[in-house]
């Protein structure tokens, strides 16, 4: 079977880790901060801060801006649970805004419309987590306008989309967000088998989730309600959690991190050749953006043959050893949420996609002969 995904980890991975737990420290040791300060070279981003998981920090960002019971976090249908379950850890309220029927992203146009019926409603989101999806950014900008215009505070879920960029610069930078969040999950671009990692130029929030993460527990004198009674001292700030890091989970980002900018050339590689290869054929390609580049963590196809189904493609591959799958499921139509009042027929361009989409195999092991099998499978499938 040809998996939709699948890490990438060589003898320079290993004996990172290897060092590691041969080391005096396997946990709040060195490897942290230097993985946090490459992620933040990288990115070109003030602070970044490493988590046990995405879910981690997305609860994390949400917390850090004071999102509680009462208030509103808005994100889109199509992405996994734990872009909208964020604010339900927190007691707050969940929307979704529709997705733009071509980028798969959630829309600016109907995210504008929707907030004008909110504000007069008094109704108006707190939160907002854009998710870019399959690796391609959102239309920041324009959505990061909005946010100043209506007085919400930003989150991009970029789990998919390390390595991606947008005018210009790279997903991460926090130019038009408060903050961002990557997962390094093994299906991802790079992993550190699980963990997460926030990016943010505001020092208020850095600080507050850096506290967070460990218990809510400072030994930063500015901060401390009694003086110090000694080096051990320290005072819990507030209800935190132990979502940290481990050094060993560092230690394999820091020497992925090393091939990021290989696996994002193959990936592309790879899109390109699907792009040209099944160009003849009932499908929905993905689009390319000229104001930037997706990292391809996904290349999701949509279906538009008029005598076979996405189900009976998706049947067809997996019955000759391609591993496709469906990303993803719209949230609001999950049993949690339809219990909170979302029904079918709240974002219908999310759910004709979800009729529709195939994510293929796309990483960068894969070779000639699997891409070639891919398409091969595809052109069979869809001939029935």
């Amino acid at each position: 079977m040809i998996p939709y995904g699948k890490h990438a980890i060589d003898s320079q991975d290993i004996e990172s880790v290897i060092d590691v737990l041969r080391s005096e420290a396997i946990t709040q040791g060195r490897q942290v901060p230097m993985f946090e300060a490459a992620i933040s070279h990288h990115c070109g981003v003030k602070y970044s801060l490493a988590v046990n998981s995405a879910t981690s920090a997305l609860h994390l960002a949400c917390l850090s801006l004071d999102l509680s019971k009462g208030d509103w976090l808005w994100t889109t249908p199509i992405s996994f649970v734990a872009s909208a379950n964020c604010a339900r850890y927190c007691g707050a309220n969940v929307d979704f805004v529709d997705i733009d029927p071509a980028t798969y992203n959630i829309c600016p146009q109907k995210l504008q419309a929707k907030l004008k019926q909110a504000q007069l409603s008094g109704r108006l989101p707190k939160v907002v987590v854009v998710v870019h999806m399959a690796g391609a950014s959102c239309d920041m900008k324009a959505i990061w306008a909005l946010s100043k215009q209506y007085r919400f505070k930003l989150v991009e879920d970029a789990s998919h989309a390390i390595g991606a960029t947008y005018e210009g610069g790279n997903v991460g930078n926090c130019r038009y967000s408060d903050i961002t969040v990557f997962s390094f999950h093994p299906v991802k671009i790079i992993t550190t088998a699980e963990g997460g990692v926030l990016t943010t130029n505001d020092d208020a929030i850095a600080s507050r989730i850096g506290r967070l993460r460990c218990h809510g527990v400072t030994k930063d004198l500015s901060l401390l309600h009694c003086q110090t009674e000694g080096d051990w001292y320290y005072e819990q700030l507030e209800l935190g959690m132990n979502y940290r890091m481990s050094d060993i989970h560092a230690a394999l980002g820091l020497s992925q991190l090393t091939k990021l900018d290989a696996f994002i050339d193959r990936r592309i590689a790879i899109a390109n050749e699907y792009r040209e290869a099944l160009s003849e054929l009932p499908l929905q390609l993905p689009q390319y953006n000229k104001d930037s580049q997706s990292s391809w963590h996904l290349f999701i196809i949509r279906v538009k043959s008029k005598t076979v189904s996405r189900r009976a493609l998706y049947e067809h591959l997996h019955s000759v050893g391609i591993g496709v799958q469906v990303h993803y499921i719209p949230i609001h139509l999950q049993p949690y949420y339809r219990k909170l009042g979302f029904k079918a027929g709240d974002c219908p361009e999310a759910e004709q996609y979800y009729q529709e989409a195939l994510s293929l195999p796309l990483f960068p092991s894969m070779t000639q002969r699997d891409i070639d099998e891919v398409v091969t499978a595809l052109k069979t499938g869809l001939a029935h």
